[in-house]
C-alpha cells in the first residue's frame, strides 16, 4: 500500500527569532572640585563594582578631563546605579554627579 503525500507548506515559517536586547546607556562621572577622590574611588568600588586600578582610573580621567565614561549598563539598571550615587554623595553632602546617555 503507498504511503500517502504530505504536501510541503510552500512558506515556511521560521522559527529562528533574534532576542531583543535592552538598548544600553553609558554611565558617566563629572568631576567637581568638592568631593574627595577616596570618596569617589569608594563610590565606584561600591556602586558600580570597580577594583581598585579601575576606580582610579575613572577618577583620574574624570579629574583631568572634566567626564569619564564609568560602565556600559541596560537603562533601568544605569538609573539605579546613578540614583544610589547620588543618594550616598548627597547624604554625604557631596555634589559628585553622574549622567547617563544611550549608547549609539
Amino acid at each position: 500500500m503507498p504511503t500517502p503525500a504530505i504536501a510541503e507548506p510552500k512558506i515556511r515559517p521560521t522559527t529562528e527569532q533574534k532576542p531583543k536586547l535592552a538598548p544600553h546607556y553609558r554611565v558617566l562621572i563629572h568631576n567637581d572640585d568638592v568631593t574627595p577622590m577616596d570618596f569617589v574611588v569608594g563610590v565606584l568600588r561600591e556602586i558600580f563594582k570597580k577594583g581598585v586600578t579601575d576606580a582610579m582610573q575613572i577618577m583620574l580621567t574624570a579629574h583631568f578631563t572634566g567626564v569619564a565614561l564609568v560602565v556600559v549598563l541596560p537603562l533601568e539598571e544605569a538609573e539605579l546605579r546613578v540614583q544610589q550615587a547620588h543618594s550616598v554623595a548627597r547624604t554625604a553632602k557631596y555634589p559628585l554627579t553622574f549622567s547617563y546617555e544611550p549608547c549609539e
